[in-house]
């Protein structure tokens, strides 16, 4: 009687090869979120910073320079007091830099729609 040796490896796990996986920019921005866990409060501060140095002023620009309508002032407010609730009431950093990127983003489509 022959009997025959097959050695084969049989992979069961769902994970693919490196060089197969795709790398989006969503999974770019939440790897980077995730390293910066230690940095949430600083990540914060620099939100606070940033929307009250550039973005606040917006809605008089748009409004009084550019006839925009009123519902520029209230998307602005809405922005900065998520911002605001999101980072004092202990959101993840995935979560503040996401609204943080969001409020970003929607005010130069604003600035953009109504100054070009």
């Amino acid at each position: 009687m022959t009997t025959t040796t097959i050695n084969t490896l049989v992979n069961w796990t769902d994970e693919q090869p490196a060089h197969a996986q795709k790398t989006t920019v969503y999974d770019k921005f939440m790897g980077f979120a995730d390293s910066q866990a230690d940095h949430r409060t600083l990540w914060f501060l620099v939100s606070m910073i940033v929307q009250g140095i550039f973005f606040l002023p917006v809605p008089a620009i748009l409004i009084y320079s550019y006839n925009a309508p009123i519902i520029i002032l209230i998307i602005t407010m809405t922005l900065f007091f998520a911002n605001v609730i999101g980072g004092m009431g202990g959101a993840s950093v995935r979560t503040l830099l996401t609204l943080f990127a969001a409020s970003v983003l929607i005010h130069l489509v604003m600035l953009a729609t109504f100054i070009i």
